[in-house]
């Protein structure tokens, strides 16, 4: 019998819980899950003997080296400031190791010692990043294989509100990390345009709009998401034009937010406080009714909510946690999308990917379900013995890419083309 641990037992694993116990018989595997207190979803399983909880404080080195050293495969869910940290005890102790967060460039440093270990690290095998890279990469290999030249590639993604539980005015609630939502567009973005280098600063992101079209469920707008050159080398789109990934928001939502960038109310500082007046003169000078029905839902002033003495970030997070609040009957949902435009025959064609899941509940969410079940289904890969590679790795390689793709379709998380 294999040992699993998992690392963070957060609202984004409650999917891939599910899943590791659920089939924990037929891949003869026993769990233990670690963090530093459970969470209510995974009580049951612990009472009912499904799992072993372990409390880890992840930065003690004793627990750590204990609980990884007497496991087989380490799945870390925790933030992605700890996966070095992971990594690196998992490399002196040759265990497997998968995380659904963006390879840092410290992660990346461990790419030597990681195959002197004979061990796989697999990152970004999430929803985004995650299920991005292999259905995109699915349709990439298969073109080049046609002797396709893609000249155009674009990807865009949204964790928003399902249309029958959006009941207020900006067409959005939380349903990941709300302080990343608050910081969104904070760093810029950088992207390819026909063929030239385009810079974003923040206060630029949320006014450089594209419009994406979704089959059956209409428009949606994106703004550029950090760093899409990267994609260039990642994908091996050496000849592509134009490269681009995006965030995806109901119409409308964008316009609106970009107000609280422009007056500095995203700010972490204390000293970028803003007043009533001027935040009631500036959206008045704007004079857009969709902003304003926006701005008077959330109520920033009410006397009973206005705080000065939090950072401007903190406090519109304190508002907006309670405003865009997934209630226990509120379905979210997952929209993806990638376009690519490519000459073949001497033909000039275009291709759209695109791809919705929709939660079961406010537990099995749209958002769980993608990131967690790539997740289990590289684990599985690898208890199976069907993954190769070893070092640091991303899900670009057709021996992780295709039987993954092939499961979820089984879960009904699947693209359609057009």
């Amino acid at each position: 019998m294999k040992r699993i641990l998992l690392l963070g037992v957060g609202r984004s694993t409650h999917t891939l819980i599910k899943y590791l116990l659920e089939f924990s018989k037929k891949l003869n595997i026993e769990v233990f899950l670690a963090d530093q207190n459970p969470s209510e979803f995974i009580e049951p399983y612990i009472q009912k003997n499904r799992c072993v909880f372990l409390k880890l404080d992840i930065n003690n080195e004793i627990s750590r080296k204990n609980y990884i050293a007497n496991v087989d495969i380490v799945i870390s869910m925790l933030p992605p400031k700890f996966h070095f940290l992971v990594a690196k005890t998992c490399i002196e102790f040759k265990k497997d190791l998968i995380t659904a967060s963006y390879v840092s460039n410290e992660l990346a440093s461990l790419d030597v010692d990681a195959k002197k270990a004979n061990i796989l690290i697999l990152n970004e095998i999430g929803l985004d990043p995650g299920i991005d890279h292999i259905s995109a990469m699915e349709i990439i290999d298969s073109l080049k294989e046609t002797g396709a030249k893609i000249n155009v590639f674009k990807s865009f993604c949204g964790g928003l509100i399902a249309p029958e539980s959006d009941n207020n005015p900006w067409n959005y609630k939380f349903t990941w990390n709300p302080r990343n939502v608050i910081l969104a567009g904070s760093a810029g973005a950088s992207y390819l345009k026909d063929g030239t280098i385009k810079n974003l600063n923040y206060n630029e992101v949320f006014s450089n709009l594209e419009l994406v079209n979704i089959p059956d469920y209409g428009q949606f707008e994106s703004y550029a998401n950090r760093d899409s050159l990267h994609y260039k080398e990642k994908y091996d789109l050496v000849d592509t034009k134009t490269i681009v990934r995006g965030t995806l928001r109901r119409v409308g939502f964008s316009k609106a937010w970009d107000v609280f960038v422009q007056l500095g109310m995203t700010s972490e500082s204390l000293e970028k406080i803003i007043s009533k007046n001027q935040f009631h003169d500036y959206v008045k000078r704007i004079n857009d009714p969709d902003i304003i029905e926006k701005m008077n839902y959330l109520g920033l002033f009410d006397k009973k909510n206005f705080n000065k003495k939090i950072s401007p970030a903190d406090y519109l997070l304190s508002i907006l946690k309670e405003k865009w609040y997934l209630e226990d009957e509120d379905i979210d949902m997952i929209v993806m999308q990638h376009k690519f435009e490519y000459n073949i025959d001497n033909n000039y064609e275009k291709l759209n990917l695109s791809m919705v899941v929709k939660g079961d509940d406010n537990i099995q969410t749209a958002m769980a379900k993608t990131v967690g079940l790539p997740v289990f289904f590289a684990c599985k890969l690898l208890l199976e013995g069907k993954i190769s590679l070893k070092g640091v790795r991303i899900p670009i390689y057709k021996e992780i890419y295709k039987p993954i793709l092939q499961q979820l379709e089984q879960e009904g998380i699947s693209f359609i083309k057009s």
